[in-house]
């Protein structure tokens, strides 16, 4: 599975911690920065991992930022995107197992290190349910974005 990586100067650290785990246990990563923590405008780099997503680069997407709302808010203005903020392993199994989303926001100012790592863990390992209710729920939410989001070409 190939994950899209972006961060701001408040997520660096976070996001190469996750993503020295993730080469670790055979995942592919495109790191789209930033590469260190100096002030920087998180869009710079959430918008185009988003795209990555989006356009099916990569599967799947995992954004740190200081609290993880601005890369969600980023992510989800993209067709095609589904943006979750976790901050602990409940929210990130229910993020995949009734929405499935398919970008993990976290906020290194939120929580730390470990929590983080687990939290990503459940996050990869966990699949949607199958049930009727939960399809459906997921099928209109894309409905939504299609309605609303323009396609990315």
């Amino acid at each position: 599975m190939k994950i899209a990586m972006a961060n701001d100067h408040a997520g660096t650290a976070m996001k190469e911690e996750i993503k020295k785990y993730l080469l670790e246990n055979g995942y592919e990563v495109e790191d789209f920065g930033t590469y260190d923590e100096k002030s920087c405008d998180l869009s710079d780099f959430v918008y185009p991992a988003s795209l990555a997503v989006a356009k099916g680069e990569c599967e799947r997407g995992i954004f740190c930022d200081g609290v993880g709302y601005g890369s969600a808010l980023i992510a989800n203005k993209i067709n095609g995107c589904y943006a979750a903020v976790c901050q602990d392993l409940l929210c990130a199994t229910l993020a995949r197992q009734h929405t499935d989303s398919n970008i993990l926001c976290l906020g290194a100012k939120i929580i730390g290190g470990l929590m983080a790592m687990e939290v990503v863990k459940t996050w990869l390992n966990t699949d949607p349910l199958m049930e009727e209710k939960y399809r459906n729920r997921v099928r209109k939410v894309c409905e939504i974005n299609d309605k609303h989001c323009v396609p990315v070409k």
